[in-house]
């Protein structure tokens, strides 16, 4: 998975390098059997974010990507979704949404996003965002992906800044950055991600992965 992963983020061209960050011993000998440029990280690192800024004490950028390992159905029209707010000078860290699937809505473990207007960001949640009062229908439900670009200063913020409130009670890492005045942009691509956490997961897309095959 994580080669495979690796592979769809090296097709961007939009991308210099790409790595794989790692604390486990595993993944940097698979790395190494299948020549895969791989950088070992701290055991301590609490999220992603955490991660990439361990690499870019060591690693120079402007802008530093975060593709967890366990996205295998990422593909380029992310990345470039990603990284299309991030030609904006004020835009400081920027993530992706996607419509929401109907049997989603509901589900804590798909996180929705509200929007100004403008792609910023006003709050994520693993609740039902925005409430539907009237039960009306018709609400535009958006799903976040856990895909993330950001400027180096922003990068070197994060670890600094306390974990936030909102951040501890709904498990989502990026609520520090905008409980703390960071704002974050959001991308929209109509192409779904399924991140492998279980075996239901990952037979969900190995068949989607079977289906583009044929």
């Amino acid at each position: 998975m994580i080669g495979w992963v690796y592979r769809a983020a090296r097709a961007c061209s939009l991308l210099d390098q790409v790595l794989i960050a790692t604390d486990s011993e595993e993944v940097l000998n698979f790395a190494s059997a299948h020549n895969l440029p791989a950088i070992f990280t701290p055991e301590d690192c609490a999220s992603g974010t955490d991660r990439v800024q361990a690499v870019a004490e060591s690693i120079a950028a402007d802008i530093y990507v975060n593709i967890q390992g366990d996205e295998p159905l990422v593909r380029l029209e992310h990345l470039d979704a990603l990284l299309e707010p991030m030609t904006r000078p004020e835009v400081q860290v920027a993530t992706l949404a996607t419509s929401c699937a109907p049997d989603q809505i509901n589900n804590p473990n798909a996180v929705k996003v509200v929007t100004a207007a403008n792609g910023r960001a006003l709050y994520f949640s693993r609740a039902t965002i925005p409430y539907d009062r009237d039960e009306a229908g018709g609400v535009p439900y958006r799903k976040h992906l856990g895909i993330y670009a950001y400027r180096k200063d922003a990068l070197k913020l994060f670890p600094k800044l306390p974990p936030s409130r909102l951040e501890a009670a709904e498990k989502l890492e990026q609520l520090r950055f905008l409980e703390n005045g960071v704002d974050i942009y959001v991308g929209e691509t109509p192409y779904d991600t399924i991140g492998v956490d279980t075996e239901e997961d990952l037979r969900a897309v190995e068949a989607i992965l079977q289906k583009q095959r044929v």
